[in-house]
């Protein structure tokens, strides 16, 4: 799979990293690994059906985003990657309040609402009732990945003293960037 993601032009960039799942994400997603490939396809039905293509035990995440807050450029690497998920939908107005609140937050270099599909050769005991309220933050720095983790919920926490509840399910830190 490694390879043949590497030679695709569907693929933006690639990326060894290992999961933490929260509590909540483990009870979801019991068969999940501790390291991951992770790829940004250019477009969400070839990651899918790559996704299908080769399907195993383990679970695979598929993310699609369906609308970005914004998205900052600078020189430093991406370090992690934490992927949380609204309790309830939110309107308009409760996005727009955390994406000035994430703004704010220098190291975030992306934040974006998205959509989650998996893939295994094992069926789920529970279904993920939160595939569709995804929030995800995408940290550049050169700290740690607990020190961005900690980031991380600091800035969750800020956003949830506005009244919008968010929940972490997984963090994804970097270790090496192979495309």
């Amino acid at each position: 799979m490694k390879e043949s993601l590497e030679k695709s032009d569907f693929v933006d960039g690639m990326y060894f990293v290992t999961a933490t799942f929260s509590e909540d994400g483990m009870a979801y997603f019991p068969l999940h690994a501790n390291i991951y490939l992770l790829a940004r396809f250019k477009n969400r039905q070839l990651a899918f059906e790559h996704a299908e293509r080769y399907k195993q035990e383990m679970t695979t995440f598929v993310f699609s985003r369906y609308d970005e807050f914004f998205e900052r450029f600078n020189d430093l690497n991406l370090n992690l990657i934490s992927v949380y998920y609204l309790d309830h939908g939110h309107p308009e107005s409760d996005l727009f309040e955390l994406a000035m609140i994430v703004a704010k937050r220098n190291r975030v270099r992306r934040a974006e609402c998205g959509t989650l599909s998996t893939s295994s050769t094992e069926a789920p005991k529970f279904t993920f009732p939160y595939h569709d309220n995804l929030v995800v933050f995408e940290v550049s720095s050169s700290n740690t990945h607990q020190s961005d983790n900690k980031y991380c919920e600091k800035t969750r926490k800020e956003v949830t003293r506005k009244g919008i509840r968010l929940t972490n399910l997984l963090n994804l830190s970097v270790i090496e960037k192979i495309k």
